[in-house]
């Protein structure tokens, strides 16, 4: 059991699948072309080989952890994926095989910085949610404002960009995003509604740069405090012994002073 635990966990084995999920990537990727149809059959055999890798892997870790496998997301993830690329070639299921390519997210698993990057993206997510709440505010109110104050006019783009909420939400979206947002949209309304520039101005402003670096601080911010974490792990580790050590030390003395 030590042997399979040192090779589940060795530097090298872990070197070796992400090797094999690049390669997935690329034959899978490859399904797509001229050549994936010309030789259909040779991928198709790559590809269960590389399958059967994946579930031995899984086999591996089973043996290893049992059911403390489980607990761990990432293992759930790995296991999910591996479990759907099993999925039968014809009948009802045979759609899941479209989401082989899902092995590839698999480096987020092994590759342990991209796991750190997840994990700040699920760190940041309560903040990022106070920020999209205070961007959708944002966002209905100026819909209302826009419908109001051009979607009035009989112009069929200003019909079309803001003639009921949903469609000025739209519109502000692409605004947002900076997509045609001159030529395509503020432009063609500045000339039916010269001072509209008062309202776009501000709006691209607080949209696209303040959120945007909101949403950027809030992930970093996150990144920062995961990597704290991580550097006071060995030290907190140390402390405890530390501790242990002198609790050890305190009761010899007493036993030796029992004795005497």
């Amino acid at each position: 059991m030590s042997k399979l635990t040192a090779l589940v966990e060795a530097k090298l084995f872990q070197n070796f699948l992400i090797a094999v999920i690049l390669f997935n990537a690329v034959t899978l990727g490859l399904e797509t072309t001229q050549f994936g149809k010309n030789n259909a059959a040779l991928l198709h055999k790559i590809d269960f080989v590389i399958l059967m890798i994946f579930t031995l892997e899984l086999l591996l870790k089973l043996i290893v952890y049992r059911l403390k496998f489980f607990k761990s997301g990432w293992n759930i993830f790995d296991f999910v994926i591996v479990a759907i690329s099993w999925a039968p070639s014809t009948g009802a299921l045979s759609v899941l095989r479209a989401f082989r390519i899902l092995r590839v997210l698999r480096l987020f698993s092994v590759v342990p910085q991209m796991r750190r990057v997840i994990g700040a993206l699920g760190h940041s997510l309560p903040g990022m949610a106070s920020v999209i709440g205070v961007l959708g505010i944002v966002f209905y109110v100026s819909a209302v404002l826009t419908t109001k104050l051009f979607g009035q006019h009989p112009d069929p783009n200003m019909q079309e960009w803001f003639g009921s909420i949903g469609a000025s939400a739209y519109t502000l979206f692409q605004v947002m995003t900076l997509e045609s947002w001159s030529m395509g949209i503020v432009r063609p309304t500045m000339e039916l509604f010269p001072q509209s520039w008062l309202f776009f101005v501000p709006f691209i402003i607080i949209t696209s740069f303040a959120v945007l670096n909101l949403f950027i601080g809030i992930i970093v911010d996150a990144m920062q405090v995961m990597h704290e974490e991580e550097q006071g792990k060995p030290d907190q580790v140390l402390a405890t012994k530390e501790d242990i050590l002198r609790v050890e030390e305190k009761l010899n003395e007493l036993l030796k002073s029992k004795n005497r």
